[in-house]
């Protein structure tokens, strides 16, 4: 039973101890754009590379293309299912203007959510733990149970899927940022968060079209239109 006792108290430490590590490690620099002209010889030996979360533009961008010079960041939420709009309109965009760099990304929700989020793993294993072995945890800490323990003993199996769904519905709420916000050239152009609405596919158009390099295509919209 002691060696139980330790698995269940020494997991739930190991595991936060670990998620705070995670969270204050620096992230990798991105790595840079390859110019157009390496784009054309590509070395045998760079055919194992891994492939990233999400995919970005075509190898091999249209030189002279209508969007060709210009990248487009689209950093929207991961948890809040905003994947299939995100695709949607990295495929509208590259349709629209051959050659464009459109990037998806995850946006992260603020500090204080993600720390929290990395504490609600920890309390859920902790809950747990207690549940199952506290009349053996509380007098080795020197006091004695409390009358919530016996409550949640009562109804053992019922209190862990409870703590277990709760957890994981708060963690959820927590890793969410809700946003979907769209940058041309590291110009924010729009934002979800500020808007409290998605896009449309023609406003988006036209909010790019309006930053290409070619100032035709910005003075005649309806270039673009699909």
């Amino acid at each position: 039973m002691d060696r139980l006792q330790l698995l269940l108290l020494g997991f739930p430490i190991l595991l936060f101890f670990s998620d705070v590590v995670n969270l204050f490690t620096t992230p990798p620099p991105p790595p840079p754009l390859k110019s157009s002209s390496r784009s054309h010889h590509h070395s045998p030996h760079h055919s194992n590379h891994p492939i990233p979360d999400f995919p970005t533009s075509p190898q091999s961008p249209q030189i002279g293309g209508l969007g060709y010079g210009t990248r487009v960041d689209l950093k929207f939420c991961v948890s809040c299912s905003y994947r299939g709009t995100a695709m949607t309109m990295k495929k509208m965009l590259e349709s629209v203007f051959p050659g464009i760099d459109v990037v998806l990304s995850n946006y992260p929700p603020a500090f204080p959510k993600r720390l929290l989020s990395k504490v609600v793993p920890v309390l859920q294993i902790g809950v747990i733990a207690v549940i199952t072995a506290g009349d053996q945890i509380f007098p080795r800490l020197g006091m004695a149970p409390p009358p919530w323990y016996y409550t949640l003993r009562a109804n053992r199996f019922g209190s862990m899927a409870s703590t277990w769904l709760l957890g994981n519905f708060l963690q959820s709420s927590l890793q969410s940022s809700g946003a979907f916000e769209v940058y041309c050239d590291g110009e924010l152009v729009f934002s979800k968060l500020q808007e409290q609405r998605f896009p449309s596919e023609y406003e988006l158009r036209e909010l790019i079209a309006k930053r290409l390099p070619d100032s035709s295509s910005s003075a005649n919209p309806g270039r673009v239109v699909l």
